[in-house]
C-alpha cells in the first residue's frame, strides 16, 4: 500500500535569519513607540516644572558637562573652516574676485554717505538746539562759498532776499555768534564774520559783566576793547553778546579770553578773544530776522555799560581841577610877590575855574563818546565801521584821549 504525500511536504520551512529580521522589526517598532511615549512624558513634564525641576536640574548637569567639549571642538574646527575659506579664495576666478572687489568699494562709498548724512544730522540737531534754548526767530542756511578776497573775512549763504534775509540781520551757528549780513541778493547773501577787521559786536565778560566790544582783528582772533583795568577779567573767561545796539540777541557766545594785558598807564585792558566758530568748517547757520524783548538788553544793561565810564571822566575832573587850582595860585604867587598874593589868587582860581569847566565839559564828551561806540558800533553792521581805526584805536584811548582835553584846558598837559 502506497504512501500518502504528506500536506506540509511543498511548504518551506522559513529560515532563520529571517525570523531573526521579524523579531529584530517587531523590536525596533515597540522600542520606537515607547522611546516616543517617553519623549512625550518628558515634555510634558519639562512644561510644567521648567528650570526648577528634576528635568531642568538633569539638563544642566548636562550642559556643564558638554559645554567644554563645545568649546574645545569649536576650536578644532575654527582653523579647518578658515582653512577652507582660504582655499576657497584662492581657488576662486578672476570674475568673481572682481565682482568681490566691486562690491567691497561700494560698500564703502555707501559707508562714508552715511557717515556724512549722520554729521549732518547731527549740526542740524545743534542748530535746532540753539534756537530752541534761546527762543530765535531765524531762517536756516547753508555756506556755499568763501571769500574772494583774502584780506575780508566774509562767506556766501544760499539764502536771499526772496527768503526774507535783510542786510543788518546777525547770523550765528551752533556755538554763537558768527557775523552781519552786509549784502543780499534774490537768492544769496554775503555774511562779514566777526573775524573781519571792519567788523564788531557789543559784548560782555560772562562771569564779571564787564562791558565792552568785541572787534576783529587780521590774525583771526577777536579783541575785546573798552574793558577799564579797574574791572574783572581773566584767562578762560567766556566772553557773550552784551544785547547792546539791538542787533545780537543778549547771551551768544562769542569765544574765550586767551590772553589779558595789561599797560602801563593805560585806561583799559588788551585783552585777545579766541572765537567759537571757525571760518573754513562752517557749513549751516542761522540768520536771525528778529529780537524778542527778553533777547534785547534792559536799561540796567545800559546803565551798568555807562557807570565806569562816568566815574573815569567824574574822578579825571576833580584830579585836573585840584592841579588846576594849584597852578593858579602859585603862578599868582610867583609873578606878583607876598604883598599881592590875595589878588593873584584870586586870578589863579578864576583860571582854575576856567579851566575847571573846559575839562569837566571835555571829561564828559569823552564818556559820552564811549557810551555811543558801545551803543552804535554793532547797528552800523560793518561798512559804517569804516571810522572804526579812529573809535578803536590808541589814539582815542591811548595817550591823546586825555591830552586833547588838557590841550583844551589851557595847555595843563599834566593834567592827564
Amino acid at each position: 500500500m502506497a504512501k500518502m504525500p504528506s500536506m506540509h511536504s511543498g511548504r518551506a520551512k522559513p529560515s532563520s535569519s529571517k525570523l531573526m529580521r521579524n523579531e529584530t522589526g517587531g523590536s525596533a517598532g515597540i522600542l520606537t513607540v515607547v522611546l516616543v511615549a517617553l519623549s512625550l512624558i518628558l515634555f510634558t513634564f519639562s512644561v510644567r516644572e521648567g528650570d526648577r525641576g528634576i528635568l531642568g536640574a538633569a539638563r544642566g548637569v548636562v550642559q556643564t558637562i558638554t559645554s567644554p567639549i563645545k568649546v574645545a571642538g569649536g576650536y578644532v574646527v575654527a582653523p579647518i573652516t578658515g582653512l577652507g575659506n582660504i582655499f576657497r579664495n584662492l581657488t576662486a576666478d578672476e570674475q568673481t574676485l572682481s565682482e568681490l572687489k566691486q562690491e567691497n568699494e561700494e560698500l564703502r562709498a555707501r559707508n562714508v554717505e552715511l557717515e556724512e548724512a549722520d554729521q549732518a544730522a547731527r549740526r542740524l540737531e545743534e542748530l535746532l538746539d540753539l534756537r530752541n534754548t534761546y527762543s530765535l526767530q531765524s531762517i536756516a542756511a547753508r555756506i556755499i562759498a568763501g571769500s574772494s578776497d583774502s584780506w575780508v573775512a566774509a562767506v556766501t549763504i544760499d539764502k536771499g532776499g526772496t527768503s526774507g534775509v535783510t542786510v543788518g540781520m546777525p547770523v550765528t551757528n551752533a556755538y554763537g555768534a558768527v557775523g552781519q549780513v552786509i549784502s543780499c541778493a534774490g537768492t544769496t547773501s554775503t555774511v562779514r564774520l566777526l573775524t573781519d577787521e571792519s567788523s564788531s559786536v557789543a559784548a560782555m565778560v560772562q562771569t564779571s559783566r564787564a562791558q565792552g566790544m568785541a572787534v576783529g582783528s587780521p590774525d583771526g582772533t577777536l579783541r575785546l576793547t573798552l574793558i577799564r583795568t579797574d574791572q574783572a577779567v581773566n584767562v578762560g573767561d567766556v566772553v557773550v553778546t552784551s544785547g547792546l545796539g539791538g542787533v545780537f540777541p543778549k547771551g551768544l557766545p562769542v569765544g574765550k579770553v586767551t590772553t589779558v594785558e595789561k599797560n602801563p598807564g593805560s585806561t583799559y585792558y588788551d585783552i585777545v578773544v579766541e572765537p567759537f566758530f571757525r571760518p573754513e568748517t562752517l557749513e549751516e547757520v542761522l540768520v536771525i530776522t528778529s529780537l524778542t524783548e527778553e533777547q534785547q538788553a534792559t536799561s540796567e544793561d545800559i546803565v551798568s555799560a555807562d557807570q565806569p565810564d562816568l566815574e573815569a571822566a567824574s574822578g579825571h575832573a576833580v584830579g585836573a581841577n585840584a592841579e588846576n587850582a594849584e597852578n593858579g595860585a602859585n603862578a599868582a604867587n610867583n609873578e606878583n610877590g607876598v604883598s599881592e598874593g590875595g589878588d593873584a589868587r584870586d586870578g589863579g582860581q578864576a583860571e582854575g575855574q576856567a579851566n575847571e569847566q573846559v575839562t569837566d565839559e571835555n571829561g564828559t564828551a569823552n564818556a559820552n563818546s564811549t557810551r555811543t561806540q558801545r551803543r552804535t558800533s554793532a547797528t552800523q553792521g560793518g561798512d559804517e565801521d569804516a571810522d572804526g581805526q579812529n573809535v578803536y584805536g590808541e589814539d582815542v584811548y591811548g595817550q591823546n584821549e586825555y591830552g586833547t582835553t588838557n590841550a583844551m584846558g589851557g595847555g595843563l598837559s599834566d593834567a592827564g
